[in-house]
């Protein structure tokens, strides 16, 4: 198969709205920590610690499959840029690893759906009781 410039352009969008759904996660994360936060400083319960650890965690997640990301962005571009300059094998090689960081922050947003998960499963035993 031959790459072509519109093969890593393909990416592009791919990469633009998954960026974006790891925003939203972010952001809804940043949310919910600063009202734990001050449910923490009120009740000091162990349930919210909990909860404020997995958060720690999971903004950590997104922070790396928000640079991995960006990582596979940044390759893409090179790719097109590498292909202009008929530079075929580095092209192949670059767009490659682009293709790898790619699969490497989607796995790492399986992971944080996994953590989200059990946070709500903390927050579920809780109101059971």
């Amino acid at each position: 198969m031959e790459l072509t410039l519109g093969i890593p352009a393909l990416l592009f969008p791919a990469i633009s709205l998954t960026m974006l759904a790891y925003n939203a996660r972010y952001l809804a994360i940043a949310a919910l920590i600063r009202q734990l936060h001050q449910k923490y400083q009120e009740t000091a319960s162990p349930s919210v610690g909990l909860q404020v650890q997995k958060l720690r965690k999971r903004l950590t997640i997104i922070k790396n499959m928000q640079a991995t990301a960006i990582v596979s962005f940044l390759l893409a571009v090179i790719t097109m840029a590498l292909i202009y300059a008929d530079l075929i094998f580095w092209a192949s090689l670059i767009f490659s690893i682009s293709l790898f960081a790619l699969m490497i922050s989607l796995v790492l947003s399986l992971i944080e759906v996994q953590l989200s998960t059990k946070a709500l499963e903390i927050q579920l035993k809780d109101m059971e009781k």
